[in-house]
């Protein structure tokens, strides 16, 4: 083989090895949009129940993460996952890896769900709505925007393997967390506050989820 059809063949060749790695990066981006597609439901409450807390005396604490936790309160939740949110860079991000904001009661209803727009960002929660389907006190007794904290590898793979529109139910506790750099967490013990303070921080034990 000369030169010139060596460099040929050498070109075909690089050619092909990136439309194949094009092929495989684009297989991967659709498979990865498919697992994580949102979960569609018709009308209807799909988690009637509010929210369990019970507070915890003596307060347990343990260490992970680098920090130092203090259990407030056991809790458990029945609810639909109206977003989640990733996060990797901010300081919490080594604690917290996911935010789910959560409806319950009438806020895991698609009736009202669908009149309502809903994001998240910054480690906050936020709705619209043109028309009001719910008077806001009910609307934000019902739904909020949670911290989660895995805790073991396990959970932490469930956690960020959960879809919008799921159905979960989490168990674990509400905790504070204080960090050596003089960071504190402290998770809120109320479903009906807003502003700063208002997300529950939340130490997850166990996590399942369902699509009804």
């Amino acid at each position: 083989m000369d030169r010139e059809t060596w460099a040929e063949a050498v070109d075909w060749a690089r050619e092909r090895a990136m439309l194949l790695a094009l092929g495989v990066l684009a297989l991967a981006f659709g498979c990865h949009a498919w697992l994580g597609r949102p979960v569609a439901h018709g009308p209807g409450v799909l988690a009637p129940e509010d929210p369990v807390q019970e507070a915890l005396r003596p307060e347990p604490r343990w260490q992970a993460y680098g920090h130092v936790f203090t259990g407030l309160a056991a809790f458990e939740i029945h609810a639909r996952v109206l977003s989640t949110e990733r996060y990797r860079f901010d300081p919490p991000a080594r604690l917290s890896p996911v935010d789910f904001a959560l409806g319950w009661g009438p806020m895991s209803d698609s009736k009202v769900l669908d009149r309502l727009t809903i994001s998240q960002g910054g480690r906050w929660f936020h709705w619209a709505a043109r028309d009001m389907p719910l008077p806001e006190s009910v609307l934000i007794s019902h739904a909020a925007n949670m911290h989660m904290i895995p805790a073991d590898a396990a959970v932490r793979r469930r956690l960020l393997a959960v879809r919008e529109g799921q159905v979960v139910r989490l168990r674990g506790k509400l905790v504070r967390a204080q960090g050596g750099d003089g960071f504190t967490w402290a998770s809120s013990l109320s479903r009906v506050d807003t502003g700063d303070g208002s997300c529950e921080v939340v130490w997850v034990e166990a996590v399942t989820a369902s699509d009804d």
